[in-house]
């Protein structure tokens, strides 16, 4: 992070395709670093980022989901537009908050 990025909410939750990893949102972007984790001795250790996305690249912020909720936006890529949905345990403050971010952002 430069030094006029803060970090906004950060969250340990699952991704559909990318698997389990440590969510974060700041005033610029989301990123999504994967994790490693072993049970026996309660170890968690934070491995690549794999998701980099600047706020401006999403298109859209939503959440889905009857009984497991997911909080889920579109963003363009370098491969066209994806969409990514992640597991979080308060989806509606997660839609809030980016979408606030990136409202801020274009203001």
């Amino acid at each position: 992070m430069d030094e006029s990025e803060k970090r906004l909410k950060q969250e340990d939750c699952n991704e559909d395709t990318l698997g389990a990893g440590i969510l974060t949102l700041t005033n610029k972007r989301i990123a999504f670093d994967k994790t490693r984790g072993r049970i026996a001795d309660f170890t968690k250790k934070i491995g690549d980022t794999v998701l980099d996305v600047q706020l401006g690249d999403i298109t859209k912020v939503w959440k889905e989901g009857l009984l497991i909720k997911k909080v889920c936006f579109t963003a363009k890529t370098a491969e066209g537009e994806k969409t990514f949905k992640f597991g979080v345990f308060n989806t509606g403050s997660w839609q809030k908050d980016i979408q606030n971010a990136i409202d801020s952002l274009n203001s």
